[in-house]
């Protein structure tokens, strides 16, 4: 079993920036890849960003691509995402994802582990 841990988040006015952690616990050794999705009121969760074990391969939604970055601290079993020049539309429960295999990684049941989310608010 794996656990993800979240924090981060909070209420920030349009313009600015947050980050988001990811701490990792339990059998990590096989889980290679995470992600960072998002689920606004009323829609489906939504892909955000993607990077490899060893941080080298990094994917992000057109939405997150030049505002948002993934990265992780494998010492510290953490992964985290940045986000800079927040949108109201941005606004959203944030969720990390964990899983054992390369590809799919826009695919949310391709994810075995799930954070508990957190809440990220952009007021305009």
């Amino acid at each position: 079993q794996v656990q993800l841990v979240q924090s981060g988040g909070g209420l920030v006015q349009a313009g600015g920036s947050l980050r988001l952690s990811c701490a990792a616990s339990g059998s990590i050794f096989s889980i290679n890849f995470m992600g960072w999705f998002r689920q606004a009121p009323g829609k489906e969760r939504e892909f955000v960003a993607h990077i490899s074990r060893s941080g080298g391969s990094t994917y992000y939604a057109d939405s997150a691509k030049g505002r948002f970055t993934i990265s992780r601290d494998n010492a510290k079993n953490t992964v985290y995402l940045q986000m800079d020049s927040l949108e109201p539309e941005d606004t959203a429960v944030y969720y990390c994802a964990a899983k054992y295999t390369d590809g799919n990684y826009q695919v949310p049941r391709a994810y075995a582990y799930w954070g508990q989310g957190t809440q990220v608010t952009v007021s305009s």
